[in-house]
């Protein structure tokens, strides 16, 4: 995320959040003093911004170390002192370099998510991002419940040039796992990316069939899985937080991919999502081309938030 053009992109993708950042924040900014109304005001506008009432409340107390009550430190310098307490809170967790070291082969990786978050979408830009970089990449189309889930990988497979292992729709996910597993081994695959399904309303079942498919991953590579990333919608605001708990109690999941950002105005849920379930956000996606997803760079996000 180091690039010029790619900020741009960010700036732009976030220009709904930003608007709503400024509408609700914006005014507390002007022609004020820093005192306890200022903060109280910028609290409530947190969470009106998806913050959330845990990470407002922690970004309120950052602030006011800043400045303690009686600053006369204008309030515009307020923006800059929230915009690096916001940068702190999301550096907690180490960003991840675009392509991660490979430190196993195959490099197996699980995708979660509910239907329609993009997670079929996310696979293959990763894939493509991986294959681009050199790697040889296999899909497994680990979403047996949909039909449409393993034609839409096949389509993404078929595009960017990639193998899928899938079987019928309603066969066993674990199944299709463990051929992956094999045809990742037998064909010196550098990079194996597991699509899974997401039926919140059947959570035990959810449960159920994510632990059976890790039993089969680690039976072939004891080291595996790698990584485990949630897949949320960031439309959804805070019930993708919901969304995120419920799978945190499912599997062990490594890392947040949050999606569409560019069609909210709900980007402080990001913010949320990382300080309430202490899980870092390791990609965001902010457009329809494949290099609109993005490792997740808290500096450069706070910075396209707040630069008009």
């Amino acid at each position: 995320m180091n690039g010029g053009s790619f900020f741009e992109r960010l700036k732009q993708g976030l220009t709904k959040s930003r608007e709503s950042w400024t509408d609700k924040i914006g005014a507390i900014l002007q022609n004020r003093r820093w005192d306890e109304n200022s903060l109280a005001e910028m609290e409530e506008s947190l969470i009106a911004a998806d913050v959330g009432v845990k990470a407002s409340e922690k970004l309120i107390a950052a602030l006011r170390q800043r400045a303690p009550n009686g600053s006369d430190v204008l309030a515009q310098e307020m923006a800059s002192r929230l915009q690096e307490a916001m940068v702190e809170m999301l550096q907690s967790a180490p960003a991840a370099p675009k392509i991660p070291h490979l430190s196993a082969r195959p490099w197996v990786v699980i995708f979660l998510g509910v239907n329609g978050v993009g997670k079929t979408t996310t696979i293959g830009k990763l894939a493509a991002q991986y294959r681009g970089a050199g790697k040889k990449v296999l899909l497994v189309a680990g979403d047996t419940f949909r039909a449409a889930a393993i034609e839409q990988l096949d389509v993404w497979g078929q595009r960017i040039g990639v193998d899928v292992v899938k079987h019928r729709a309603g066969a066993d996910p674990s199944a299709v796992v463990f051929d992956g597993m094999q045809a990742a081994k037998s064909r010196g695959t550098d990079v194996l990316l597991i699509d899974t399904a997401g039926r919140l309303h059947t959570k035990i079942h959810l449960i159920e069939e994510l632990k059976k498919i890790r039993r089969v991953i680690t039976r072939e590579q004891p080291d595996a899985p790698h990584e485990t990333l949630l897949v949320i919608d960031a439309t959804t605001g805070q019930n993708g937080l919901q969304q995120a708990r419920v799978f945190k109690e499912a599997a062990d999941i490594t890392g947040i991919v949050l999606t569409k950002l560019d069609g909210t105005a709900k980007g402080g849920v990001i913010i949320s999502i990382q300080e309430e379930l202490a899980v870092p956000v390791k990609y965001i996606g902010i457009g329809e081309e494949i290099e609109d997803l993005q490792v997740f760079d808290p500096a450069s996000f706070a910075r396209a938030l707040f630069e008009n």
